[in-house]
């Protein structure tokens, strides 16, 4: 069980840091343990983030529907607990293919199972998401806008500083849009100098690059 635990943790670690290929391996390895010893809880979660892996690789389809299995397995066992999380890939997947009513849907499940248990660990993550789909939707800027900025405040209230970074990144880039770099860039500039640690990763080298990149007509 310990290494079942492990396993998973470790698939979960990679996915936070937006590693695919290592989310991966360690899913697939935590899978094939969880099988061989019947432990439906962290089978599940092998199961979905081994999807959001797939996902995240090109092959949507077939990682949607491995994610929708994996919930279907995680509730079968009775439980709730991270759910919302688990959500929050299937709808960043739906969003990455261009379902967006799909995705928009799926953080509405979400969101309440949030009101619903009050688990709040990843509900800036869950609005963000809304704030990129409707987006894509093609909602009026200042909707989007105002659903970025709720999302950085979430964040704060909770100390979030990786949830936070995200949000400030998906809020500059729509001000950066919006002709607003001044307020953009200072956002960003805080948000990122707040880190001494990790910029190896995926969302801290985004950062990075927005940073570095020339506002448009400069």
């Amino acid at each position: 069980m310990s290494q079942a635990q492990a396993l998973s943790w470790a698939a979960w670690l990679h996915q936070l840091r937006r590693e695919p290929h290592a989310a991966n391996e360690c899913a697939q390895r935590a899978m094939a343990l969880c099988s061989e010893q019947r432990f439906p809880f962290y089978l599940a979660w092998g199961t979905i983030l081994q999807g959001w892996a797939l996902a995240a690789q090109g092959q949507g389809e077939a990682g949607m529907a491995q994610m929708r299995q994996g919930l279907a397995a995680h509730r079968a066992t009775g439980a709730e607990q991270h759910r919302p999380f688990f959500l929050a890939l299937l709808a960043e997947a739906h969003g990455r293919a261009g379902q967006v009513e799909e995705g928009l849907s799926v953080l509405t499940e979400a969101l309440a199972a949030v009101d619903k248990t009050g688990e709040r660990v990843y509900e800036a993550e869950l609005y963000r998401l809304k704030g990129e789909l409707l987006q894509k939707q093609a909602t009026a800027m200042g909707a989007v806008e105002e659903c970025f900025r709720q999302v950085v405040s979430v964040a704060r209230q909770q100390s979030a500083k990786s949830l936070e970074l995200r949000a400030v990144m998906s809020l500059s880039r729509l001000l950066n849009a919006q002709g607003k770099t001044a307020e953009a860039r200072q956002m960003l500039t805080e948000i990122y100098a707040w880190f001494t640690e990790g910029f190896d990763t995926a969302d801290l080298q985004e950062a990075k690059a927005l940073l570095e990149a020339r506002p448009a007509g400069s």
